[in-house]
């Protein structure tokens, strides 16, 4: 019986630290199916754009990028974010205080047991890293982004 309750108490709780599949039923402007996305990205970008997972902190050369240019998406090239806006937060991961205007969406992320603000491309859907409001002024927020969804432009 005890059996019967701690799993009644356990399973819910793995259930909510599972990953959820990347991109709800909307469709986006650039779509393709899960073996055309497997063909077009490399296993990271596929881990991370289509599955939401997460590159391992200061693991990404675009924690060093500081030329101009622009920070687009690795999966359909739209521009992201501005190098005028990335600084170092020291999480290991690129964050930037401002996207590009209509480049992202946020949606609510309940995974591995906390709330938190999940940032996509509004193109592909793609899953690309969480905001946070700890980040610098003029914004206040922190947009801690995966370097592998990530490709830089330079200007």
């Amino acid at each position: 019986m005890l059996g019967w309750v701690g799993a009644g108490l356990v399973l819910p709780l793995a259930g909510a630290c599972r990953a959820k599949p990347a991109v709800a039923a909307k469709v986006y402007p650039v779509h393709h199916t899960e073996a055309e996305w497997r063909r077009l990205l490399t296993p990271e970008q596929f881990y991370i754009l289509r599955q939401e997972g997460t590159e391992r902190p200061f693991t990404s050369p675009l924690n060093k990028e500081h030329r101009k240019g622009t920070f687009a998406c690795a999966a359909d090239r739209q521009p992201l974010f501005s190098s005028a806006t990335k600084f170092d937060s020291g999480t290991g991961w690129p964050s930037f205080w401002r996207p590009l205007a209509g480049a992202v969406a946020t949606t609510r992320d309940g995974s591995f047991g906390m709330v938190r603000t999940e940032v996509h491309c509004t193109r592909c859907g793609g899953h690309l890293g969480h905001v946070f409001d700890d980040g610098p002024q003029p914004t206040g927020k922190r947009y801690c982004m995966n370097g592998d969804a990530m490709v830089f432009l330079p200007a």
